[in-house]
């Protein structure tokens, strides 16, 4: 068994920060637990949302490209991003969201669109965690995620590497088998989603760019990348990425898996009272410091 207990963070393309920004801590109601940028593109934000703390198995994160095309959904991607809500709290997110009502696997979602056309889904669940009570109160705050979809054209191949990562097949109804890692963090559910006949899909606008799993420390994010290796999959050396160590590797259904760290967290270099304030960046970037906060679009919150 792995040292994975569910999933770490989403990260996706948008288009605007400010409409992200908005979005997510005002109509969702998360916390934005760090303002920073791309390590690869530095005149691009990487913004950060999720419970107080940003804990694994909350973090929706976002690079937003000004101008960026809109993806085009179909095969080889994350499909829905679901977060968990607190049970008897779905009317409220009804009076709060466009969207419509959907079941699976005999349970209630209510599924939206994010400002690019993001597909994500709120389900109720008997969740012990906290969610961040900025915008919305403690009976109705989302608690994190509750897990995410891959569409594929055939999910064989990477329903054996879930049963690799820990994870186990629990049900199976139409197109859709579900996958839940046991002792999880919450955030614990993968649904492969088989469409045999859809198209590819196109990465921009509203298209997610990586899925990460999350493990404890260092440790144990050398023991997943070792018995990774020895199975014969392409991974990575650990990255540091200020806030948790990452490696990645391809999925068969060419998904990009990520395997993060929950250590040493989102607190490093702020306070845990004024995360996601100031814009903070890269060691490497921080000469650019002037020019950076010249060019990136200033966030209002």
């Amino acid at each position: 068994m792995l040292p994975i207990n569910g999933l770490h963070h989403v990260t996706s393309l948008a288009s605007d920060p400010q409409v992200n920004s908005d979005f997510f801590t005002k109509a969702l109601g998360l916390r934005r637990v760090k303002k920073t940028v791309n390590f690869d593109a530095p005149d691009v934000y990487h913004l950060y949302y999720g419970d107080a703390a940003g804990t694994p198995g909350s973090v929706m994160t976002y690079f937003p490209f000004p101008h960026i095309a809109k993806g085009r959904h179909g095969t080889g991607e994350v499909g829905e991003t679901v977060f968990a809500i607190p049970r008897g709290s779905l009317g409220f997110w009804k009076d709060r969201l466009v969207g419509e009502e959907a079941t699976s696997f005999g349970e209630t979602r209510l599924r939206f669109a994010g400002p690019d056309g993001d597909q994500f889904a709120l389900v109720e669940t008997d969740d012990a965690r906290e969610g961040w009570t900025g915008t919305v109160d403690a009976d109705h705050a989302v608690r994190g995620f509750r897990g995410a979809s891959l569409r594929l054209r055939d999910g064989g191949a990477t329903g054996e590497l879930l049963r690799f990562m820990g994870y186990e097949q629990e049900a199976t109804e139409g197109n859709l088998t579900r996958w839940r890692v046991p002792n999880g963090n919450g955030a614990d559910v993968i649904d492969i989603e088989t469409l045999p006949g859809t198209e590819s899909a196109r990465q921009g606008g509203g298209s997610v760019h990586h899925i990460a799993f999350s493990t404890p420390d260092r440790a144990s994010q050398d023991e997943v990348r070792r018995a990774l290796l020895d199975t014969g999959w392409q991974v990575t050396p650990p990255i540091d990425r200020d806030y948790f160590w990452a490696i990645y590797f391809r999925t068969p259904g060419g998904v990009l898996f990520e395997v993060a760290t929950a250590e040493p967290g989102f607190d490093r270099d702020e306070s845990f009272a004024h995360l996601g304030e100031g814009l903070k960046l890269p060691t490497q970037h921080e000469p650019l410091r002037a020019r950076l906060e010249q060019h990136l679009q200033p966030i209002e919150d």
